[in-house]
C-alpha cells in the first residue's frame, strides 16, 4: 500500500499541482521501504506524469497555435522554445519551474523520445540523490 501512495504522490507532484514527492520518498525510505522499490515507484509515477504534461502541451498547441503565432511575444516564445527546448529540459527536475517546462516541451513539439530520456533520467537522478542524503 505504501508503494501505491508513493506512486500517487510522485505522479501528483509532477503535475502543476503544488505537491512534494520528495517528502513522501524520504518518509518511505525512513520507514524501511527498500531503496530499489522506492526508486521504482517514485520514478515511475513521476515519469508518467511528465508524459501526461508533455501531451497536455502537445494537444494545447493545436488549440492555441493561431493565437500563439499571431502575437509577437507568442512567436518569440515559440522560437525560444525550439532553440533552447532541450537545454531547458535540464531544469525540468526543479520544483515549481520543472513541471511547466514539461508542458512547454509538448507545446513546442520536442521529440518525445529525447524528452523522456532527458527529463525522465533527471527525475530518477533526483530520487537517487535523495537516497544518498537519507
Amino acid at each position: 500500500m505504501a508503494e501505491v501512495a508513493l506512486f500517487i504522490s510522485a505522479f501528483l507532484a509532477a503535475t502543476i499541482l503544488p505537491f512534494s514527492s520528495e517528502a513522501a520518498f524520504v518518509v518511505a525510505l525512513q520507514n524501511n521501504m527498500p531503496v530499489a522499490e522506492a526508486l521504482f515507484f517514485a520514478s515511475t509515477g513521476n515519469i508518467l506524469a511528465i508524459i501526461v504534461n508533455y501531451y497536455l502541451g502537445y494537444f494545447l498547441y493545436t488549440k492555441t497555435k493561431k493565437k500563439l503565432l499571431h502575437s509577437k511575444m507568442g512567436r518569440h516564445s515559440y522560437l525560444l522554445g525550439h532553440k533552447y527546448g532541450y537545454l531547458a529540459l535540464l531544469l525540468s527536475w526543479l520544483p515549481l519551474i520543472g513541471d511547466p517546462i514539461t508542458i512547454v516541451a509538448g507545446l513546442v513539439r520536442l521529440k518525445f523520445v529525447w524528452f523522456v530520456v532527458v527529463a525522465g533520467s533527471l527525475r530518477v537522478g533526483r530520487y537517487y540523490f535523495l537516497t544518498l542524503m537519507v
